[in-house]
């Protein structure tokens, strides 16, 4: 194969491949929360969503009724007594099966 031809069949691909789907590794190692809010009522949400990766620590997101989205800090007493009503709730459905 004649080395101009394999130089112009290379630029080609190149040019014309299609963009991968992968995240920047930049992207994907970092945290969704990078602050929380500690004084929000629990009133004011309207869901809760649990996310936990190798990179990052636990993180909790609330949806308020105003269809914002903020970090809540875990440690939040009447979330963890939420989170432990939750797993007693999980513990009794699964013993009762």
């Amino acid at each position: 194969m004649d080395v101009k031809l394999l130089a112009v069949v290379v630029a080609f691909m190149v040019i014309y491949a299609p963009p991968s789907q992968a995240k920047p590794i930049s992207l994907v190692e970092r945290c969704y929360c990078r602050s929380t809010v500690n004084n929000i009522p629990r009133s004011y949400i309207r869901e809760l969503r649990f996310i936990h990766t190798p990179n990052c620590p636990f993180q909790v997101i609330a949806k308020l009724k105003t269809s914002k989205e903020v970090c809540v800090n875990p440690e939040i007493r009447w979330l963890q007594q939420y989170l432990k009503n939750a797993i007693n709730k999980m513990k009794k459905s699964k013993q009762g099966n």
